[in-house]
C-alpha cells in the first residue's frame, strides 16, 4: 500500500468524467492495490472520502468512511468503510438540505451548497457485487460529493453563493457553531 499524491484545484484530470470498469478489471491486482492505495491516502489526509481521480486516476472508483474521530468532519455520522465502483447516485424526492463543504482537492475551502436529502445509490463492492441502497442527510451529501468527482465536478460547482467560500480557519471562527447546529437536526431528521 501507498499514499499517493492528491490533485487539487486546477488540475486537468479533476474535470474529466472518468470511465467504468469491468468486473474482470476490478478484479486484477492492479486495481486491487490501487484501492487500498486510495483507502491509506483518504485515511492518512483525514478524509471522509476520495475518489480515484483525485489521485490521477480517471476510473469510477471512491472510497468513504466516517470515523467518530475525524478531525475534519465531526459532525459526520459514522461510515463503514465503503468502496464504491461504477456508482449511480439518483435523488429520491426533491428534498434538500444546505452543506457547508470541504474537499482534499481544495485544500482550506469550505463553501455552502444544496444537496439531496434523499438517494438512491446503485454500485459494485470491491469484488464486484452489485449492491442497490438508499442513503439520507449528511451522509446522503457525502456520497454525492465523491460521485461528483466521478463525473468531473467539485463541490466548487454547486456552491450558488460565493459569499460564503471561505477558509477553514475562518469557517471554524464564524460559521462552523451555527453550521454545526444546523446539520445536527439534519442527522437527528435523517439519522444518518
Amino acid at each position: 500500500m501507498a499514499i499517493r499524491k492528491i490533485a487539487t484545484l486546477g488540475d486537468p484530470v479533476l474535470r474529466v468524467p472518468a470511465r467504468d470498469l469491468t468486473v474482470d478489471e476490478l478484479k486484477s491486482p492492479k486495481w486491487q492495490s490501487f484501492i487500498d492505495d486510495l483507502i491509506e491516502t483518504m485515511q492518512d489526509a483525514d478524509g471522509a472520502g476520495l475518489a480515484a481521480p483525485q489521485v490521477f486516476e480517471s476510473v469510477r472508483i471512491a472510497v468513504i468512511e466516517v470515523k467518530g474521530n475525524n478531525p475534519r468532519y465531526p459532525y459526520k455520522p459514522p461510515i463503514a468503510l465503503t468502496v464504491i465502483v461504477n456508482p449511480k447516485i439518483t435523488a429520491v424526492g426533491n428534498e434538500t438540505f444546505d452543506n457547508y463543504e470541504g474537499c482534499l482537492s481544495v485544500p482550506d475551502m469550505r463553501g455552502l451548497l444544496k444537496r439531496h436529502a434523499h438517494i438512491r445509490v446503485q454500485y459494485l463492492d470491491r469484488e464486484g457485487r452489485a449492491h442497490d441502497v438508499e442513503k439520507k442527510g449528511v451522509t446522503a451529501g457525502t456520497f454525492q460529493h465523491e460521485c461528483d468527482h466521478l463525473d468531473g465536478k467539485i463541490f466548487v460547482d454547486h456552491v450558488t453563493d460565493p459569499s460564503t467560500f471561505s477558509t477553514w480557519k475562518n469557517w471554524e471562527r464564524h460559521h462552523r457553531a451555527r453550521f454545526v447546529e444546523q446539520i445536527t437536526k439534519v442527522v437527528a431528521q435523517y439519522g444518518e
